[in-house]
């Protein structure tokens, strides 16, 4: 089984299988059927998980759409930028919020589903049949990973609705209709579900095999999957004040999970940054543990590259809060480093100065297709750039794109591994970060190959991180040690686009990143000579409307109003930039919708609302 290019059209609703198997399409899609004489060996189960592959292993999703993609997806964010208003959160409870169907849609603004539970009973239905069906025909280790693999999902399931709402309720089985009790039952408590996942993780790490064929998730997967949703709990319990020995608890499990993977001796930082984002094949890429293949022939193809590739809008672009945020090839920041102009803000200079990574991931023009005129192409190739104002090849145009999607890489691993470790020591008890732990993560990142085309822009490998000598950075949170801080800014430099930051501001509790107010320089992008590098800007309408805008070194603004071409120069400002409207820390989690508690208050039972709502 290879995921995704062979995997068969596969769907479940609530037991009702498709398959691409002739003789499984000849019979009868029953209930009874399925539940009487399917799970009869390795085969049946392993066709059941494939439908899970699509679910959870989004890659760049297919076509046009843009649940849990980068680019597309992932920009609800403190890194981005759009024109007018920014995006608002959600101000008042839904009407109602929640499926109990499988194709039921993700959440954009919270980065994860809505209130649905058919992949959890899904799950338990699994879990079942295969300690009841598949048990006695396979040998104990098969049954020990599959078994293993169901209760990965099931718990991959929970941590994202529990990202998403806080306390859910958990189910331990599938549940019969009914049997109201159960199904209308409250939440459980936050720290209640986790654990029952936690428990989950373990056995999956214990028991799922190292190999079950080429591209399929096994342990390496599923510890890197764990490394994340471990992480994401354990700091979450700790930055929201919950539960220590809760945080201490998963912050370990995200270290030994993270750990499986870094000592397997599997993987490595052997190719360019670039290379992870924009080949038309991911086999044997050192660095990715799991991709997701596309490929024309069989119509399995994507758009996320088209967004990068200079024509195509986005709507919201990097900011220079972002672009301040990068580190220096000294490895310090801006406002001490020794590298020339490493107060210049240009897009050019930027390229040149700053860790690799940048120029691997922002255009090196301004482009007014960029709503603050630096043009994100992380996910594009070098070469998709050059037909701007042509026409685009399929690979990179419309939603023909065939480059592979990582799925789970290492840098993620070694990443989620240090920030746990740090946190730990800093906060809980653990043993100190030591020089070596950051030679194995930071710097292993930092010290990847530059492709033939940055060496020939005269780029250079950043300084190593190092721990008696870290950066003084003037904007560092007050609260936040200075190591920590510099963890935290690697993955903001490394996960651009992706889906990370979003879900590390909320764990960090802070939301108030989100307050573009605190810091104006959320609303402006990178120092432009306009009249030179986007002279189109400066027309009648503009002068007209007085929207293009200008923001000076001394903080003042200048505003193009048809006679002052030559003074605009400085950091350009989105479009009529404003703040989103305010929010308070009930953002943190989504409310459920006012029909779902009416439907638990007709039924006698009562559904706690999200706090705040």
């Amino acid at each position: 089984m290879k995921y995704i290019k062979y995997l068969c059209g596969f769907s479940l609703a609530f037991m009702t299988l498709v398959s691409c198997k002739k003789d499984v399409l000849d019979r009868p899609p029953l209930t009874d059927y399925t539940d009487s004489k399917f799970w009869r060996n390795e085969d049946d189960v392993r066709l059941f998980v494939n439908g899970y592959y699509t679910q959870y292993f989004n890659g760049y999703n297919s076509s046009f759409t843009v649940d849990y993609t980068p680019v597309r997806g992932y920009t609800f964010n403190d890194d981005l930028t759009g024109k007018n208003v920014q995006s608002n959160f959600e101000s008042s409870v839904p009407t109602s919020r929640g499926s109990s169907t499988e194709g039921a849609e993700w959440m954009a603004q919270y980065g994860g589903p809505t209130w649905n539970f058919a992949w959890v009973r899904r799950s338990n239905i699994l879990i079942d049949r295969i300690d009841t069906r598949l048990k006695a025909n396979v040998t104990p280790e098969a049954y020990n990973h599959w078994m293993a693999v169901a209760r990965f999902f099931k718990g991959m399931e929970y941590s994202r609705l529990v990202s998403v709402f806080g306390a859910v309720p958990y189910f331990d089985k599938e549940v019969s209709d009914t049997d109201f009790d159960e199904l209308f039952k409250d939440r459980d408590n936050r720290g209640v579900v986790m654990d029952k996942v936690y428990d989950d993780f373990k056995f999956a790490l214990a028991n799922m095999r190292e190999n079950d064929g080429t591209n399929t998730l096994n342990r390496m997967v599923a510890a890197a999957f764990v490394s994340r949703f471990m992480l994401f709990e354990g700091t979450w319990q700790h930055y929201h004040g919950l539960d220590a020995a809760r945080a201490k608890k998963y912050l370990e499990f995200a270290v030994d999970a993270a750990n499986i993977v870094m000592n397997s001796g599997r993987y490595n930082f052997t190719r360019d940054f670039k290379s992870i984002f924009t080949s038309e094949s991911l086999v044997g890429h050192p660095e990715v543990l799991l991709y997701r293949v596309y490929d024309a022939a069989l119509t399995v193809t994507h758009a996320i590259g088209s967004y990068q590739n200079g024509t195509e809008v986005v709507g919201v672009d990097a900011n220079l809060n972002l672009l301040k945020s990068f580190i220096l090839t000294d490895g310090k920041v801006w406002q001490n480093s020794s590298v020339p102009n490493a107060d210049v803000f240009t897009i050019d200079n930027l390229t040149k100065t700053r860790d690799p990574r940048f120029e691997a991931t922002f255009y090196e023009k301004a482009l007014t297709t960029s709503s603050t005129l630096i043009y994100g192409y992380k996910f594009a190739s070098r070469d998709a750039l050059t037909y701007i104002g042509k026409t685009y090849p399929p690979a990179w145009g419309s939603n023909t794109n065939t480059s592979d999607a990582p799925v789970i890489r290492y840098a993620e691993v070694v990443l989620n591994w240090i920030e746990a470790k740090a946190v730990l020591a800093q906060h809980l008890g653990g043993a100190a970060v030591t020089q070596a732990d950051l030679d194995r993560s930071v710097n292993a990142i930092r010290n990847r190959p530059l492709d033939a085309v940055a060496t020939s822009k005269g780029l250079t490998k950043t300084a190593a991180l190092q721990i008696g000598n870290l950066p003084v950075d003037p904007a560092r949170d007050a609260d936040v040690p200075a190591l920590i801080w510099e963890i935290r800014r690697e993955r903001r430099m490394e996960f651009v686009f992706e889906f990370a930051r979003l879900h590390d501001i909320k764990r960090w509790k802070k939301l108030n990143y989100m307050n573009y107010d605190l810091d104006k320089d959320h609303y402006y992008g990178p120092w432009v000579n306009l009249s030179v590098e986007a002279p189109q800007l400066l027309n009648a309408a503009a002068a007209t409307a007085r929207n293009v805008v200008v923001r000076k070194a001394d903080g003042t603004e200048v505003v193009y109003d048809g006679t002052n071409a030559a003074a605009m120069v400085g950091f350009f400002k989105a479009t009529n930039a404003q703040n989103r409207n305010a929010f308070t820390d009930r953002s943190y989690l989504a409310p459920v919708g006012q029909s779902q508690i009416i439907q638990y208050q007709e039924r006698g039972y009562t559904l706690t609302q999200s706090p705040g709502w």
